[in-house]
């Protein structure tokens, strides 16, 4: 196999991740890749993605294998294609090959893990069958990657400490995933004037994305049920009146995530009522990224994001009273419930399969607060941390016909004043922002986000 200088790129990046391990941690390390789960027979299955914490230290989606970390070393577990499945997949690549490729140290067939695993700690996968493979080969019980002892907590403590800031190389790849997602947005705006239904619009979109040889980072939500934050259906039709709202991102194919969320008139022209909530949701959306540097607490731009949207409601008629009032007693979450936003890399909630032990600073726990307990990330910022700012505005009526709800803010909330904007079911406005030793750059900043212009990229449709 000839080794292109891309290739040596990939294994000095990978080399210079595992020294970097070295330095936190003193015991091997074995991480699995994970298996292909069957969708109703074995044949045909989900298709497969890598764990996150495979990919970032072996750089490549390989089925079925595992690594072995020691001491900056790495070692490839791999089976070779039988030569059976060349009918059905054509010619793989050799287990020499892909060692080469990602720089291992040595190369084994998987039968040989169990000998080199003496004293390895590992993070638990999310299929049962790979924790099964891990358990026995590690010859011990798993706890789950939340809530990992011993050496396995050491390990994700230093994965997560790694993984927190992005080198070169993920930059490059997240800032291509971004490229795409922008296009992919653009496309469903375009696309949204000959659409009869939510699937058309969503069509369009990651008709782009997958043009570019990648793959959606998380089920795509465009819905015109923008109150409903992670609906997955698409048989809505589109009526005038409506808004759109799209939550789409791309993933490379070594797994670096966009995540992106535009709202958008179907008919494309938003309503006074529309545009007026729009513009809270904006101004919240402007404020936060610009407070966004280094040493600035992140809960804080969620609080910030919290009063800004309370200030525009109270501007609006909606609420009464003085905003931090009304912010201490989470009023605002009745309409803006969720966090302000998440880490993103390899995971679009990157390492969220590891629980808050990613997400909270050391020391620190989930509030028990209606307007904070869905906060995902609670960490200082630093320079390389990439994360989402996404305020949004939900009319969700399980929250406002709540009858604790209502009887808790029955002399703040104007329900009257509420009723005339019952044409605003959701609004979220996301963008990717990478923190820089000054200030921030954001990712996505070229897909526009003010109202006329988001208007004039919907009316080329029309």
């Amino acid at each position: 196999m000839k080794i292109t200088q891309s290739d040596k790129f990939l294994a000095q990046v990978l080399y210079q991740r595992r020294q970097k391990l070295a330095t936190l941690i003193n015991f091997p390390t074995i991480l699995w890749s994970g298996l292909r789960i069957p969708r109703n027979y074995p044949a045909l299955t989900f298709p497969f993605r890598a764990s996150s914490h495979f990919l970032y230290f072996a750089g490549l989606p390989l089925e079925n294998a595992a690594i072995r970390l020691e001491a900056g070393k790495l070692e490839l577990f791999l089976d070779d294609a039988p030569a059976s499945s060349t009918l059905w997949h054509g010619e793989m690549p050799k287990r020499a090959d892909i060692a080469e490729l990602i720089g291992a140290e040595a190369a084994f067939p998987m039968a040989q893990l169990k000998s080199r695993s003496i004293n390895a700690a590992t993070i638990a996968l999310q299929d049962s069958l790979t924790q099964l493979q891990q358990s026995q080969i590690l010859d011990r019980p798993l706890t789950p990657p939340k809530s990992p002892t011993g050496i396995d907590l050491e390990l994700t403590k230093a994965i997560i400490s790694l993984r927190l800031s992005h080198d070169a190389a993920s930059l490059a790849e997240l800032r291509q995933a971004a490229a795409v997602t922008i296009e992919a947005h653009k496309a469903g705006m375009a696309a949204t004037g000959k659409a009869q239904i939510e699937a058309g619009v969503r069509a369009a979109m990651e008709s782009v994305i997958i043009s570019e040889n990648m793959t959606y980072a998380y089920p795509s939500i465009v819905t015109v049920h923008g109150e409903v934050l992670h609906s997955e259906h698409y048989h809505n039709p589109l009526q005038t009146g409506d808004l759109l709202l799209a939550d789409v991102g791309a993933e490379t194919s070594t797994g670096w995530a966009a995540d992106v969320t535009r709202t958008w008139p179907v008919s494309g022209k938003f309503s006074p009522t529309q545009r007026a909530i729009y513009d809270v949701v904006l101004a919240a959306h402007d404020a936060c990224i610009d407070s966004i540097s280094p040493g600035v607490e992140y809960q804080d731009i969620h609080l910030l994001a919290a009063r800004v949207m309370a200030a525009g409601l109270v501007d609006l008629g909606i609420l009464r009273g003085n905003v931090d009032d009304l912010v201490e007693m989470d009023a605002h979450a009745l309409f803006f419930v969720h966090g302000i936003g998440h880490l993103i890399g390899l995971d679009v909630h990157d390492m969220e399969d590891l629980g808050d032990l990613a997400g909270y600073q050391e020391g620190r726990t989930r509030s028990s607060r209606f307007g904070l307990g869905f906060l995902r990330l609670n960490r200082v910022l630093h320079p390389g941390m990439l994360v989402s700012i996404e305020p949004g505005f939900y009319q969700v009526p399980a929250i406002l016909n709540n009858s604790e709800n209502r009887a808790k803010y029955k002399n703040i909330v104007k329900w009257d004043e509420l009723e005339k904007f019952a044409d605003v079911r959701g609004i979220r406005i996301e963008d990717d922002i990478l923190v820089r030793d000054e200030g921030r750059e954001v990712l996505t900043g070229k897909l526009p986000t003010k109202a006329l212009d988001i208007e004039e990229l919907v009316a080329v449709s029309a």
